[in-house]
Order: structure tokens, then sequence, then C-alpha cells
């Protein structure tokens, strides 16, 4: 194993419950610094969000959810089942208690403060990802703008403003409007229904999965056990902990670390954790197009993100609160393909590939959830909801120097899970 060495007093073992883009990076990080590290997931490497997300890592569009006009969105959206925000109308007290809770974050201080807190995750995400791909992690990211399209010029001023609010809470945005020649030349899949645009430059992307299981190799390569199966409890005892699964298989270590996403409420909340996370499901599916496609592209008006992927472009949508475990719904995939055929041409809808659904873990207040419990020695890292690809690695990095060292690092300080 490389790195270097264990810090004195710190954790020698740990059990990382979770093999995602966050589980992952955690694990890696904690390598870098002496400790052995065992992976558990109920299904294997890149089976959650991890896999068919956009593959954005974005920070400057890294939005917090709960923006005001979010709210009225929403409330609209309740009664338009193809709408690309869906809630279903259940009896379900804990969604809809959720659902209260991020409506009284709707707010504008609220969403400054999560901005806030996302700014260390944004300023060394792709950073981290370079420490990644720099040792040992067999995977690119791709260096390219995205481009953001909108059928009138009014439209798109609205993205700017959004940009130039995300400035002025001080994350670092640089981005050009562009005409419609502009945006046919960037976008060469664009209808002409499409007659403005924005660029966010500095931006990158990459293939998620690949991604996600090339790290998984990586942290294997480096000495860490990979186990499969259903976690059911972590207990602190003897100095340590034990993570146990539902069949009484039991892994004992000096920490655990809790980065298992939407599902990440059943362990956590034993953990003392009380911010709940929700599964806001996100739908993707690969489609052939006739013409190369030089970078993501993004449809504001109907929430549609497209990213090049294997010679055809993937195309990802929807923000679906249902159980993480609910199968998927072909009408959330038909929703998509109507919202978009419209602003692309040159696409092979009927052709799609790879139709997937996968759970991103949203908060209340747009804040993730990184850093100790009220359990000793048993840690969580989650609730990143649509910006998890993006903040994984920096994440990692960053949990892995407090349970290394015992203290709290400053960026981390919006984001701890008991608060």
């Amino acid at each position: 194993m490389s790195g270097v060495e264990r810090l004195d007093g710190g954790p020698r073992t740990a059990v990382v419950v979770g093999a995602g883009i966050v589980g992952l990076s955690t694990a890696w990080f904690l390598q870098e610094r002496g400790v052995d590290v065992t992976v558990v997931d109920r299904t294997g490497v890149a089976a959650g969000a991890s896999w068919g997300n956009a593959g954005w890592i974005a920070p400057g569009l890294a939005i917090p959810l709960n923006e005001p006009a979010v709210l009225r969105y929403g409330l609209r959206a309740l009664l338009d089942p193809a709408a690309p925000l869906h809630v279903p109308l259940t009896a379900d007290p804990r969604l809809w208690s959720f659902l209260v809770r991020f409506a009284a974050q709707c707010r504008w201080p609220s969403w400054t403060r999560a901005v806030k807190a996302n700014l260390p995750l944004n300023d060394e995400c792709v950073e981290a990802y370079d420490v990644l791909t720099a040792n040992g992690v067999d995977a690119s990211t791709v260096d390219a703008p995205i481009t953001a399209a909108f059928t009138t010029p009014a439209l798109a001023q609205g993205l700017v403003r959004e940009l130039d609010r995300l400035a002025e809470a001080g994350q670092r945005v640089e981005y050009a409007r562009l005409s419609t020649a502009d945006l046919v030349e960037q976008v060469p899949l664009a209808s002409d229904s499409l007659t403005a645009g924005v660029r966010i430059d500095g931006q990158r992307f990459v293939d998620p999965g690949g991604f996600v299981q090339s790290l998984g190799r990586a942290v294997v390569a480096r000495g860490a056990t990979v186990r499969s199966f259903e976690v059911a409890d972590v207990l602190a005892e003897r100095g340590g902990v034990t993570v146990k699964a539902q069949d009484g298989t039991a892994l004992s270590a000096d920490v655990a670390v809790l980065a298992t996403g939407a599902w990440l409420p059943a362990l956590a909340a034993r953990a003392g954790v009380r911010t709940p996370v929700r599964a806001g499901r996100g739908y993707s599916f690969t489609v052939p197009v006739d013409r190369p496609v030089p970078g993501p592209v993004y449809l504001p008006e109907v929430r549609v993100a497209c990213t090049p992927y294997r010679g055809g472009l993937r195309v990802a949508g929807t923000m679906e609160f249902r159980d993480p475990d609910a199968p998927l719904d072909e009408a959330r995939i038909a929703s998509i393909i109507s919202s978009a055929r419209p602003l692309l041409a040159g696409v092979d809808w009927e052709g799609r590939t790879d139709v997937w659904v996968g759970p991103r873990p949203v908060t209340p207040d747009g804040r993730a959830l990184v850093g100790a419990t009220r359990t000793p020695g048993v840690y969580v890292a989650g609730g990143h909801g649509m910006w998890g690809l993006a903040h994984g690695p920096v994440t990692g990095r960053l949990l892995a120097e407090q349970v290394t060292t015992g203290k709290q690092p400053g960026a981390l300080r919006e984001l701890d899970p008991l608060r």
C-alpha cells in the first residue's frame, strides 16, 4: 500500500460501507494515510447513483436545490405527472415530513448558506480528481465547457442571474453568453428551437461508471478487501466498531464510514444523525447521434443534462422522490424524451440503450452530511444531492483527514452531520 505513514494514535483499520464514488474515495484517501480498509456494499462497485448519472465535474453549476423558485415550481409540478420534478401522491408520512422541511429551507438565506458550504468542495474537487488519476486510478477526466441552451435570450438571462448570485456568494464562475450562431457551433445537435446559450467554462466530465470501477480496482490493488452483503447495524464495541450483516456476518475495525447514498438514514439515524436524507431519483439512457458532441449540454427549461458517452449521448433528467429501490418507471423516460426531442436534432431516440434509474441522496437544507456521529468511531459521508460525483473525491480526502487526526477540517464545519 502506498501513501504516508499512519499518524500516531490514529486508526489502523476501517470498514467503509458503500462502494460508490464517495465511499471508494474515502477508502482511497484513508489508504493514503496508512489505514487498512475493507469496503462493504450490498450489490457491488458503482451500483447506486454513481453509475448512470450525467458525469459532470461542474463546480460552476453546483447550484443548491433549495432555491426559492424550486418551491414555486414544485407546487405546480404536483399537478403535472410529466414534470421533471416528480413527487408521487402517496401516504408516506416521512416523505411529506421531508418535503415540509425542504420547503422551509427554500429561502435565499438558506440557499446562500448551502452555496458557501459547498465552496471548499467546489474549489478542490477538480484537484482531488487529479490526485486520483495521477496515482493509480486508470481513468480520465475531460476538460470541456458545459453549454446551457435556451429557446429565448430572456430565459438564458435567468441562468446568468443564477450564476451571478453564485458569484456574489463566493463561487468562482466563468461564463459567456452565446448567440444563435455561437450556440450551433458549440452544440451541433441544437434544433432550430434553441436560439441562445450560456457557456460555463472550466468544467469537466467523466464516464462515471468507468471511473468508479477504476477507482474500485485501485483501492483493491492497494490492499483493500471488497465484501458484498447488506449491513444491518454498526456498533461501537471494545474500543472499535463492529459492522454486522443481516446474515450474522460481523467485521471489526477501529472505525467505520457510512457512505451508502440514499440508503444512509437506515444506519445513520442509529448513530444520532437526525437530518433526513431522501432519494431524489434520476433517470438516464444513451442514444445514438448523427454527429459528434464536443461537450456536455444542459437544457435548463426541461432540466435535462446531456453528456458525450461512448460515441453517443447520455441523456439524464428528472428528480423523482420515491423509494430508492422502487422499480424504474418508463413514464419518466418518456417524459424526458418528450421534453428534449424538440430541442435536439440528429438524435435517434428510439435507439436508446442503458436505460437506468438511480437514487441521489438529498437533504432538506442542500448541505451534505460529512463527519463524526454520536457513535464513537462511526462517520458518515453522504447527502450530496446531484453533486455526489463532483464532490466525492474531495469529500473522501477531507473525511480521511478527520478520521485519522481526530480534528474536523474547517471545510467540513457546515456539513456536520449532527447539525
